[in-house]
């Protein structure tokens, strides 16, 4: 078992461990999956020393959480993050497992948006039933922004500001049934926009920071330095392309990869290969050498992915790939590189 370092969170008292768990995977996405090969997942995931796990009930409409609060419950030494904004209604119609907003989960229920006061606190409870435990650690507020909402992206906004929905996540974070709150999304735009309506604790900002695009240190990074907010970063794999590499039909953003994100991934596969670095491996210590960057959390979605993960988190890569990585432009020169100031 490896023991994974802790980084703190914000200005909380809580430590995140740096390498976690997304469990997007136990909610049957892409594919479906059977309770048992689940279950064998988080066992191997607990046994290789992975303590962090991110759920929501987005996640196969309540499945991950189920899948998740059954492998997790009775242990007093694990994270739990989990996500509020959609509520699941239930919806007797829904009795196959057919793709449904990317998952292939039979259970009954139909999201639907909330981001009000009673909606947050509602969420919450709904989590830690369907999770059978008595607390999580982190609540993100799941897929605000224009890139979900179009339109209706404002009148979402104003039910966490007006609405009291950031009210509700504060309330609960002083009473301690929490240790910290923020977002959970994949733009940065909106995480700028509401880090002036509310203090968050950390922000889980999916796919915008990895070792194929690092804008997120134009604003939002030196933002969080000011505010005090750490970053656990979701999709360290931009989708899957940093992961199956440019030879397979890779996905980044949740679809096919493009061209230009295809060359640049051959630049970055050409330089692993003189350093005989795997490309996902660098993906992973990449983001963590960034000190506002409290965990990465690769999605797991069986236990010979728990395996391969543990083993790219401890390869050694040499310095001078980071070097030439940088030389050759393919990643920013503001960007912190692995043993950089150690």
């Amino acid at each position: 078992m490896t023991d994974i370092p802790r980084r703190k969170m914000g200005r909380t008292d809580c430590a995140l461990p740096e390498l976690g768990f997304g469990a997007a995977a136990m909610g049957n996405l892409y594919a479906a999956i059977d309770d048992a090969s689940a279950a064998a997942t988080l066992d191997a995931a607990l046994s290789a020393g992975l303590r962090y796990f991110d759920t929501a009930p987005h996640y196969g409409r309540g499945l991950s959480e189920r899948r998740l609060g059954d492998a997790l419950r009775g242990r007093g030494d694990v994270f739990v993050s989990t996500k509020v904004g959609r509520l699941m209604d239930p919806d007797a119609s829904i009795t196959d497992a057919r793709e449904r907003d990317g998952f292939h989960s039979a259970m009954p229920f139909r999201p639907r948006y909330d981001y009000s006061y009673d909606g947050i606190l509602r969420s919450h409870e709904h989590s830690l039933q369907r999770l059978g435990l008595a607390r999580v650690d982190i609540l993100f507020v799941h897929d605000i922004g224009r890139v979900t909402h179009g339109e209706a992206d404002a009148r979402y906004r104003e039910q966490l500001i007006a609405g009291g929905g950031f009210r509700a996540l504060e309330s609960l974070r002083d009473q301690g049934a929490i240790s910290g709150f923020g977002l959970g999304v994949n733009e940065v735009e909106v995480c700028l926009d509401l880090m002036e309506a509310a203090r968050f604790d950390v922000i889980l900002l999916a796919g915008r920071y990895t070792l194929l695009e690092q804008g997120a240190l134009n604003a939002l990074f030196p933002a969080c330095a000011m505010a005090g907010t750490s970053i656990v970063v979701g999709g360290p794999y931009n989708s899957g392309i940093l992961a199956t590499g440019s030879a397979a039909a890779g996905r980044y953003n949740y679809a096919p990869a493009p061209e230009a994100v295809l060359t640049k991934v051959r630049a970055l596969e050409a330089v692993a290969a003189r350093h005989h670095v795997s490309l996902p491996a660098a993906a992973l210590a990449f983001v963590l050498a960034h000190p506002l960057v409290a965990s990465v959390i690769p999605g797991i979605a069986d236990p010979q992915q728990v395996s391969d993960t543990m083993r790219l988190y401890a390869e050694p890569i040499p310095s001078a790939f980071w070097t030439e990585l940088r030389d050759q432009g393919l990643v920013r020169p503001d960007a912190p590189l692995p043993g950089e100031g150690a």
